[in-house]
């Protein structure tokens, strides 16, 4: 079962559970086993149902190949986004809003496998475990989500305080209910801000981490001078993020196929133009960064997204996507471009880390 399938069920449950409960798919086999003939006046509803459905696959096409939005639309998308999807996120899949690491590749504790990302990109990083003189101290978690990392991190790490950033209010909400909940409130803090722009003194923080929220960043100059500023000398910055693939030597930009699955992308999940992991070197060198390190880590994350598509394959989750509305049920298709960009080769799971010099 596709996700376009699932689509077809939750739209169609939209106007009538049951008609959506016996779709036929187009090779004429009917979704749910036993499903009985429909009298005509159901097979009317069915059919205004598909009149529905097809009207609302237009809507979802039309806008993932509109113009490109302004940086401000950018970012009150990317808060009304996260407004509206969090709650079904956190309902299936919990506290952490990232890949997981898929070693071995058939593990199927996907939660796990999200906490075990965090502590491979640390270990990958090196930063040293618990009880090391160099374990930081104090954290900026750059586009928190609901605070998954940030209080994973604080637990981890003896002493530890941590400050999340997003631009959505009610992730800030939410982490900090959940850091309550789980007797951090003293350690772990999320607050609404802008990444361009953070409300954080110079030097503030001996750990930088940026998961997954890179790739919102419409000025990625911009976003590279931001974590580098609020870095203390020596400090440590980690920068996980969706990236295209490099080009090739002679390439002076990405096919036009390419391009085009990542402009739907881009509509769906609220990104502006991509870049790749060799661009953040060039920015990091730019800006005095020292020790880089980059690493593709798009092998270990594969199986992450026919992961999520296969958990929206039920009752509670359908319903939760129509709740959310429109802006979600047009990530969740997006969900399938995310696969094919990953299969294709040209989006790419980057690792990038450096410090701070010290002066």
């Amino acid at each position: 079962m596709t996700l376009l399938r699932l689509l077809f069920l939750s739209l169609l449950a939209s106007h009538g559970f049951q008609e959506a409960l016996s779709f036929t798919s187009p090779r004429g086999s009917s979704i749910i086993s036993g499903a009985k003939g429909k009298s005509s006046s159901t097979a009317s509803s069915t059919s205004t149902s598909l009149f529905g459905l097809r009207s609302t696959l237009v809507e979802i096409r039309n806008s993932l190949l509109s113009r490109d939005r302004t940086d401000s639309e950018l970012k009150d998308g990317i808060a009304f986004f996260y407004d509206r999807s969090s709650k079904l996120w956190e309902d299936v899949w919990g506290e952490h809003m990232h890949h997981g690491y898929y070693v071995p590749e058939n593990r199927t504790d996907h939660v796990q496998a999200q906490i075990d990302l965090i502590d491979e990109v640390l270990k990958w990083a090196g930063v040293p475990e618990n009880g090391g003189e160099n374990c930081p101290k104090k954290v900026v978690d750059v586009g928190c989500g609901i605070g998954g990392s940030s209080r994973h991190i604080v637990k981890k790490y003896e002493g530890c305080t941590a400050q999340g950033i997003t631009l959505s209010p009610y992730q800030a909400n939410r982490g900090n209910e959940l850091a309550k909940e789980q007797g951090l409130a003293e350690r772990a803090s999320f607050q609404v801000a802008d990444a361009m722009n953070m409300p954080f003194d110079d030097n503030s923080f001996d750990l930088v981490w940026s998961l997954e929220s890179g790739e919102h960043m419409p000025d990625k100059a911009k976003f590279v001078n931001e974590l580098l500023r609020v870095a203390a000398p020596g400090g440590r910055i980690i920068i996980v993020t969706w990236c295209h693939r490099d080009l090739e030597p002679g390439e002076t930009s990405l096919s036009r196929k390419e391009e085009r699955i990542l402009k739907k992308i881009n509509r769906a999940y609220y990104l502006p133009k991509w870049c790749s992991v060799n661009d953040y070197v060039q920015l990091l060198e730019k800006e005095g960064a020292v020790d880089i390190k980059r690493e593709d880590w798009s092998y270990i994350i594969a199986p992450f997204w026919k992961a999520v598509i296969q958990s929206s394959l039920n009752v509670k989750s359908m319903m939760g996507l129509l709740k959310s509305g429109f802006s979600t049920i047009r990530g969740a298709y997006a969900m399938l471009l995310m696969l094919r960009g990953f299969n294709a080769g040209v989006i790419k799971f980057g690792l990038i880390t450096c410090t701070k010099e010290k002066k």
